[in-house]
């Protein structure tokens, strides 16, 4: 799967200096001080805070690469070679909802070009395949049983098409795309993310395809208002590693520049697109530092992939190879625990099912991170602090309620606890909606008259989970030691890991 660093994006605003807003501009005549209130009061959309609840979403990569033995088709092979012969969506998103994961993106067309449903525009599809006579449809399967579940459903729409004789001529590919991406909007009910790789080989006359995106924004704003745009899209953006692993220091609040502040500030997300400049895969990319060479800053928050397996396509040589329950918690720590998204790809065999060695190690997986978060320690303690109110907010479950401080940017919460606790995993959530700021942070304990470092932390965003040696004590404190204006923390937790 292939990104790139730089690609048309859209984002919305009616710029103003001290209201929230989805995205600013960044004068020329701003200081310092300036431009970290702007980036304070840069919030998600509804359809981005959406999204970042889900916390984990499933990837399920099937196609006839699942039956050929190649990660990347050719576009030349024979539909005949499709035939799951026990295929059962069902089994695949029940078990995903048993392993936690509250949406799933299917690979509704890779870049061989094959159609997971009948289209009307190609010949390349499940229609002449001998899977169900010709007759099924595993988007209509996929789509069914997610909204039977209750979960999300997404579509992956690879652009680059390597069986369509359109792709390399520009307006006629992109008529093509639109055309079938338009049939995934309308023929499935609600679409929660639409998902679009990078991919960009030559076409059969030897040209290089331009893709239209702001054609396809606009379109999926039409027929989809809800649904993010992922990946290459404006809503959400690739953490820049396939390793499940995202950044020690997460912000979503990023630079965009190379963009025209009037436009901006006139249009709407849904007609505007821009390019951001450098490369989004930096490790720095939202630090005060950047956001003084920036030009506009808006919220553009990370997704985590990473495969269960080493390919993204089923192999049944990685049988064996299949990640365990305890690799797939030290990627949950450092992606969701990270202020990203997981998206963890489950690919199906050839037989059309979710094989028992993923299945066994997701509900492992799920079984320890149910047990590590089911008793905070904290609850209930009495907490008091220099600098605040709403203290109790902090351990209601809910993120739209929370702690702030009363004026200025730092702060400390104590936490004496009900009684003396063993814990190793810290547990922070800021109230996203009113933006990301906390920058820097540090929990002690108390060791007889003595106050002790446990561990430091920068970035908070939706969720941070720091993991460290077990410690026991009965009063511990927050410092929060740098933000952008008045921090949030809408919820605080301490836990101990369950033995895996």
């Amino acid at each position: 799967m292939k990104k790139t660093a730089l690609f048309s994006i859209a984002f919305a605003s009616a710029i103003s200096v001290y209201a929230q807003s989805n995205a600013v501009t960044i004068l020329p005549t701003d200081d310092s001080a300036t431009v970290v209130r702007k980036a304070a009061m840069v919030v998600p959309s509804a359809r981005q805070l959406r999204w970042q609840e889900l916390e984990v979403v499933g990837f399920l990569h099937f196609t006839v690469n699942t039956f050929t033995d190649r990660e990347w088709g050719l576009g030349n092979e024979s539909e005949q070679v499709f035939n799951p012969t026990e295929l059962d969506a069902r089994q695949w998103v029940r078990t995903c909802k048993a392993a936690g994961i509250k949406q799933v993106i299917l690979t509704c067309k890779h870049h061989d070009g094959f159609c997971l449903w009948p289209s009307k525009y190609t010949e390349h599809s499940v229609k002449n395949s001998p899977w169900k006579g010709g007759k099924g449809d595993v988007v209509k399967e996929v789509a069914d049983a997610c909204h039977e579940y209750g979960i999300g459903f997404g579509v992956y729409l690879s652009p680059w098409d390597r069986n369509s004789p359109y792709y390399g001529d520009s307006a006629k590919y992109n008529q093509y795309f639109m055309n079938q991406l338009t049939e995934l909007l309308t023929n499935y009910g609600r679409v929660d993310e639409v998902w679009f790789d990078g991919a960009n080989g030559e076409g059969p006359n030897g040209k290089k395809q331009v893709y239209n995106f702001a054609a396809w924004y606009n379109l999926i704003r039409k027929l989809q208002p809800t649904a993010v745009i992922a990946s290459m899209g404006p809503d959400v953006r690739w953490v820049g590693t396939e390793s499940g692993y995202g950044r020690e220091t997460e912000w979503s609040v990023v630079p965009i520049n190379n963009l025209n502040p009037n436009a901006i500030a006139a249009n709407s997300q849904t007609s505007v697109a821009f390019k951001p400049a450098g490369d989004m895969t930096d490790n720095d990319l939202g630090s005060r530092s950047k956001l003084m060479q920036a030009k506009g800053l808006a919220w553009y928050p990370a997704e985590t992939d990473v495969s269960i397996r080493p390919g993204w396509f089923y192999h049944p040589s990685e049988d064996t190879a299949v990640k365990s329950p305890e690799k797939l918690l030290d990627i949950y720590y450092s992606s969701v625990g990270r202020n990203g998204v997981l998206l963890l790809n489950i690919p199906p065999n050839r037989k059309g099912l979710i094989s028992k060695e993923d299945s066994l190690s997701l509900m492992q997986w799920k079984k320890i991170l149910d047990a590590t978060f089911k008793t905070n320690m904290a609850k209930g303690a009495t907490i008091t602090t220099t600098n605040g109110t709403n203290t109790g907010s902090m351990m209601d479950g809910k993120i739209t309620t929370a702690f702030t401080t009363k004026k200025g940017d730092t702060t400390t919460i104590n936490f004496h606890l009900k009684q003396s606790s063993t814990f190793d995993v810290l547990w922070l959530q800021e109230n996203i909606a009113v933006g990301q700021r906390i920058e820097n942070f540090v929990l002690e304990y108390k060791d007889g008259n003595e106050w002790k470092e446990v561990v430091t932390g920068t970035t908070v965003g939706y969720k941070r989970l720091l993991r460290f040696n077990p410690i026991t004590a009965q009063e511990v404190r927050l410092h929060i030691l740098a933000a952008r204006l008045q921090p949030t923390l809408a919820e605080f937790g301490l836990y101990k890991q369950a033995k895996e």
